[in-house]
């Protein structure tokens, strides 16, 4: 996923609960699956962190390297200013872009 083209909000807004039912109609099944939603961007970000950060990754221990390492900072900062998972996960939502299936429907529609 692209996290530079996202239009998430980088900072926490006041949101009407109204619309997160308008989808479910009921809002707690929309808190669990913008929550489920968050840790699959969360589980993304930091594994595409990681390997970025694996790249500097020296065998030994030398102070003036960690501290001289610009390009490291700058990926740090990079993902710093992003916006938090559950911010993305919930412009996504709001802007129906997530597929999300109730597996209980489902079951119920197969044994008919």
């Amino acid at each position: 996923m692209n996290y530079k083209k996202t239009k998430a909000e980088t900072t926490t807004i006041t949101r009407n609960t109204i619309d997160f039912e308008k989808q479910t109609d009921n809002i707690y099944e929309s808190i669990v699956i913008v929550a489920k939603r968050s840790n699959q961007i969360s589980k993304e970000m930091k594994e595409e962190l990681d390997g970025k950060l694996a790249e500097f990754a020296s065998t030994t221990d030398n102070l003036e390297e960690i501290f001289e390492n610009r390009e490291q900072i700058e990926i740090s900062k990079f993902y710093e200013k992003l916006p938090k998972p559950s911010l993305i996960a919930t412009d996504e939502f709001l802007n129906e872009k997530i597929y999300f299936r109730v597996p209980e429907e489902d079951e119920d529609s197969d044994d008919s």
